[in-house]
């Protein structure tokens, strides 16, 4: 009686119309669920793993103003290079010694230019385990002058990029150099197309720009040619001189 009365509700609720009674299997159903997260998360992790190497191969091949400075360069090779080095590094001296100093980002400016000649000067005369950190000192000092020139030009800068340049400055001084080089670049192209007696100055510091970008590139890619490095210290004080004219 009992096993009749269980079994009608059953008959019951197939008799009425659009209703399908499909039998219950608990485990299946978590087997089932189980194996289809199991799926996804493999998935998931191949997906990760995939993004991560991809993420890792791009941070190995990205560019040198990326990369933190653990050697020396090869130039220097002969006495003659290292004087020829050493002579193009004093116009930088010259030019923060001309310099306006008309406020006190201008005088730290200024003085930045100097620790670049001095320290440039000391690089290329180094020899041995001190130079590696002179040319650390000399980057450094470079990324240090494009710093106060953007402050100098422009005392509005943000204060979190100019904080973040701080920061970067003496592990990316590379990094530092080009985000400021580039900032100083569209001031000095704004400047000459409003102000036409700066126009032939802009011309001469594209001018310059280009080949000491050119010289700087095959320095790095022809390093057993001797006299790039110096001809690239000369484009760039060309390109310098004409930045004063800005803060004038």
């Amino acid at each position: 009686m009992s096993n009749q009365s269980a079994l009608k509700p059953s008959k019951v609720l197939e008799g009425v119309h659009g209703v399908r009674l499909v039998p219950h299997s608990p485990l299946t159903f978590e087997e089932i669920k189980h194996g289809d997260l199991h799926q996804s998360t493999c998935e998931s992790l191949a997906v990760g793993t995939s993004q991560l190497l991809i993420l890792q191969r791009a941070w190995q091949q990205r560019p040198p103003c990326l990369r933190p400075i653990h050697s020396c360069v090869s130039g220097d090779k002969t006495v003659a290079e290292t004087i020829a080095n050493v002579l193009t590094s004093l116009p930088f001296i010259a030019l923060g010694l001309q310099a306006p100093r008309k406020n006190l980002n201008c005088k730290l400016y200024a003085n930045s230019l100097i620790g670049v000649g001095i320290t440039s000067s000391l690089y290329h005369a180094s020899r041995g385990k001190l130079r590696k950190y002179l040319r650390w000192a000399d980057y450094t000092m470079i990324a240090t002058a494009t710093l106060c020139l953007s402050r100098a030009l422009r005392n509005e800068n943000p204060k979190f990029l100019m904080a973040a340049s701080a920061v970067f400055l003496p592990i990316q001084p590379l990094m530092v150099s080009a985000v400021h080089t580039g900032m100083m670049e569209v001031a000095f192209a704004k400047r000459a197309f409003q102000d036409p007696e700066l126009r032939v100055a802009h011309n001469v510091h594209k001018m310059s720009s280009l080949l000491g970008g050119a010289l700087f590139i095959a320095d790095d890619v022809f390093p057993e040619t001797p006299f790039l490095h110096a001809g690239w210290h000369l484009a760039a004080a060309i390109g310098v001189g004409t930045c004063n004219k800005l803060l004038e």
